[in-house]
């Protein structure tokens, strides 16, 4: 059986190589190695990719969170509303600004943050709701909107894994009042290196967020806050820039890859697929089924050259980090249960229909015991 990788960035890089060298070229040649215009133009266009007003680039999608708070006032003895079952970087963001993670279950069918538990979690203490597009699938924003506007609480969307995701017909990101996306390499739209952006159409929120990625100034040496050295590269902006071009065809395989998986797996019904909801057009960062003996399949998949990931095995609630918020196993019991179960397959746009039918088949040998 012929190996699959999980994951593979040479494929990409060959189909823009030279772009990618000239304009690299290009960086060099102008010596402007920091923010300046190719982190300007790839701002430029991002934001109207996301349909936004504007966009802010700094240095992570955790840093971009990070400002995403501090720009809306967040700071110690508020809390904030998020899900268990993320990246550990969404609550980072939390605890630099000195707030406290206020964990809801996640949905177990869209696995985002599940709108009919977060009432009971507002207290006059919920400075903000956050929600996290996982594996590039929407989190239902609407119900979650009109709650957070009843209670005058903002948005911010982590939409660090949807880039190019929509729901309910809009792009993810420009949807609450500030969305924050991530360019690390594996992602849908990846840097050669660190990078990410908050986008937002709140001309005062970008104001401050450029402020803030740049040491607190808005112009030269003088520091009107305490501020970051969040800037991004020259660099990343100009790779950006060449791949966002390319991002709506590079998702779309993504989402016929996926209807290949689904399709492969109706018979092998040990295996549960991820649904895609009405509301929602993923993007499939990543293909994350669930299995009981989860980790039995992956070693015999790994053994059959098949790679695959574990997208998270701990929920951040049972992190040793997030120990002193006293909530152990059984307090999330949808996020634990995806936790438990959670395989993410390969998926990149050159993954081919041959390499998704052999992991299919090695699920499938995997599971029929």
């Amino acid at each position: 059986m012929p190996g699959v990788p999980f994951l593979d960035l040479k494929a990409q890089y060959a189909q823009i190589q030279d772009e990618v060298q000239a304009a690299l070229a290009e960086v060099c040649e102008s010596c402007r190695f920091v923010l300046g215009p190719f982190v300007e133009a790839f701002e430029a266009d991002f934001s109207a990719y996301c349909e936004a007003e504007h966009c802010v680039a700094v240095n992570s999608g955790t840093s971009a969170l990070h400002v995403a708070l501090r720009c809306l006032g967040v700071g110690p003895g508020d809390e904030v509303i998020t899900v268990p079952m993320t990246f550990v970087a969404t609550t980072w963001a939390i605890s630099y600004v000195g707030a406290t993670p206020v964990f809801v279950d996640i949905d177990p069918a869209t696995r985002t943050l599940d709108p009919g538990q977060v009432v009971a979690a507002i207290t006059p203490r919920t400075k903000a709701i956050l929600p996290v597009h996982l594996y590039g699938q929407p989190a239902d924003l609407a119900p979650l909107i009109r709650i957070a506007d009843a209670h005058g609480i903002p948005v911010v969307e982590d939409a660090a894994q949807a880039h190019g995701a929509r729901c309910q017909g809009r792009r993810v990101g420009a949807i609450g009042r500030i969305g924050c996306f991530s360019f690390y390499p594996g992602k849908n739209l990846g840097a050669y290196g660190e990078g990410g952006a908050l986008v937002t159409n709140d001309p005062a929120i970008a104001a401050t967020a450029r402020s803030l990625r740049d040491h607190g100034q808005r112009e030269r040496y003088c520091h009107e806050t305490v501020g970051y050295n969040y800037r991004m590269d020259a660099f990343q902006g100009a790779v950006l820039g060449i791949k966002l071009k390319r991002l709506d065809g590079w998702n779309a395989a993504r989402r016929a890859h996926a209807a290949a998986y689904r399709r492969h797996l109706t018979d092998v019904p040990a295996v549960g697929a991820p649904i895609e909801p009405h509301y929602a057009e993923s993007v499939y960062h990543l293909f994350v089924v669930e299995l009981d003996d989860r980790d039995d399949a992956a070693r015999q998949l790994a053994a059959a050259g098949i790679h695959t990931g574990l997208h998270y095995p701990v929920p951040v609630h049972l992190q040793p980090a997030y120990a002193h918020l006293g909530l152990g196993e059984g307090s999330f019991p949808a996020a634990e249960a995806l936790a438990r179960r959670c395989l993410s397959l390969p998926m990149f746009p050159e993954l081919t229909d041959p390499q998704v039918a052999t992991v299919c088949d090695g699920l499938a040998s995997a599971t029929a015991t």
